[in-house]
């Protein structure tokens, strides 16, 4: 991925100031821990990569919305979302992991906390523990329309998180299916969930505005690592304008429906803006 990289607390914070001079609003924090196990045990160590990032991010710039990625798959030692049983994932007994893992991130400090697992029921599970530790105001971005999409490879390769063992088809949806989508989202809502995620962001644009128009909720939309590494590499290549070519997919993205947008443009359209 070119210009992402990964990077301890300190480097973090460099380009966390970045950010925030540039204005742009928050950051998502993704952790790659130097072991991993079974379980993915990491994900909630208090003294985890992201749980230190948190901790600095609030004490440095805390006027800076600091997002966490809920997830199992860069903490287990398999890279799947969650604890394998006779090699499937284990929905149920996902659930409690997630919750101790958004827990930690919520004393570490993190405004909202984004779940990408794909695990039915999680969003309730996150919100009971979070409510249960008088951590009603840290909110909960759900990825409730995360497709199974090949435009993730520059970050799985990046976040050292790509399956060991087959693939998260069975969990993550069906490119060709809007249906499945607009149930997900529905059962995320009812179950707490206080904004929405579309992952990818370019292809599924249908997905974003019918989210939007249906619910009225407030809705992120993630520009993946392969949507952006297509625009630098194509740039590179000299075949397209890179500034204008990245204003113009974020702005298509912001016109289908999107409140706010996850990308690894964000300083440099920032910036622009």
């Amino acid at each position: 991925m070119p210009g992402v990289n990964q990077t301890s607390v300190d480097e973090m914070l460099r380009d966390a100031e970045a950010a925030a001079k540039a204005k742009v609003g928050g950051i998502i924090l993704f952790g790659v821990p130097e072991t991993k196990d079974a379980i993915g045990s990491p994900a909630w160590d208090e003294k985890g990569a992201v749980q230190m990032g948190v901790s600095a991010l609030k004490k440095e710039i805390p006027e800076l919305v600091v997002i966490t990625d809920v997830c199992m798959c860069e903490y287990t030692d398999h890279g799947h979302c969650g604890v394998l049983k006779n090699g499937e994932v284990d929905n149920d007994a996902t659930l409690e992991l997630l919750s101790r893992a958004a827990l930690s991130h919520a004393r570490a400090g993190a405004d909202i906390v984004a779940p990408s697992d794909m695990m039915d029921g999680r969003v309730r599970a996150i919100r009971t523990s979070l409510d249960g530790a008088n951590f009603a105001d840290v909110s909960i971005l759900s990825y409730a329309a995360k497709y199974a999409s090949a435009y993730y490879g520059p970050f799985r390769e990046a976040a050292e998180s790509a399956p060991q063992v087959g693939d998260r088809r069975g969990y993550q949806m069906d490119p060709g299916n809007a249906e499945e989508a607009m149930r997900e989202v529905l059962a995320d809502i009812d179950e707490g969930a206080d904004a929405i995620m579309v992952k990818p962001a370019g292809p599924y644009l249908d997905i974003v505005s019918r989210v939007k128009s249906e619910t009225g909720y407030p809705i992120a939309a993630y520009q993946v690592s392969g949507e952006y590494a297509m625009i630098c590499a194509a740039a590179d290549r000299g075949w397209i304008e890179k500034d204008r070519v990245m204003t113009e997919s974020l702005l298509g993205i912001r016109r289908a429906g999107a409140d706010f947008i996850v990308t690894y443009f964000a300083t440099e359209a920032a910036r622009q803006l």
